[in-house]
This record gives C-alpha cells, sequence and structure tokens, in this order.
C-alpha cells in the first residue's frame, strides 16, 4: 500500500498508513519507510521526510543508502542543500555506504 501511494505521490498517505502501523504496533520495515520517503520527495515534502528519516531512527528502523537518498532528494526539492549535505556526512558517520547517486544527491 505504501508503495502505491509513493506510486502514485500520495505522500500524506502513505504517511498515514505508516502511522496506523505503529499504533498497532506492526513491524514497519525499511522498504515501506523508503517508498513513503520517495512519496514526500515526489510532492516536495521535505519537512516531511526529515521527519519520517528522524522517526525512523527512533523506531529503530534502519536507514540504508536508499533511505538517505531518498531524504536527500526530498530536502534537495526543497532546496535545502545544507540539509542534504548533513544528510550525506552523516552517512559517514552511521557506516552507510555512499555511492553515486548519493553522492550526485548531496552535490545537486
Amino acid at each position: 500500500a505504501v508503495s502505491a501511494c509513493e506510486k502514485g505521490e500520495q505522500w500524506a498517505q502513505a504517511l498515514q498508513i505508516l502511522r496506523e502501523m505503529a499504533d498497532h504496533l506492526v513491524e514497519r520495515i525499511a522498504v515501506m519507510n523508503n517508498a513513503a520517503l520517495s512519496a514526500c520527495e515526489k510532492g516536495r515534502q521535505w519537512v516531511q521526510a526529515l521527519q519520517l528519516f528522524s522517526e525512523m531512527a527512533d523506531s529503530r528502523v534502519e536507514r540504508d543508502t536508499i533511505s538517505c537518498k531518498e531524504a536527500m532528494s526530498a530536502v534537495e526539492k526543497g532546496e535545502q542543500w545544507l540539509h542534504a549535505l548533513q544528510l550525506f556526512c552523516e552517512m559517514a558517520d552511521r557506516r552507510v555506504e555512499r555511492n553515486t547517486i548519493t553522492y550526485s544527491a548531496a552535490v545537486s
């Protein structure tokens, strides 16, 4: 369902589904969160993307290379280059693999 929301650029519905899952103690996995981050990016909702990215850590959901790329793309669309750079730097601190896509997102 979250992936369908992402494809339809329905960021609000994607976030609502994740919150309902948390309310019902359903384990949120990284793939679902990454889809929601992508929906936020497509909907140009960089604040929501950063909030979700933070919630992932609080919920102990792994923030992988894709999560970081999606969060960086969302803040880049919001012209928040400082946030993108900060996320990129944090990847090294958390030992998350950086690749061509994340380098590109950081400098966009």
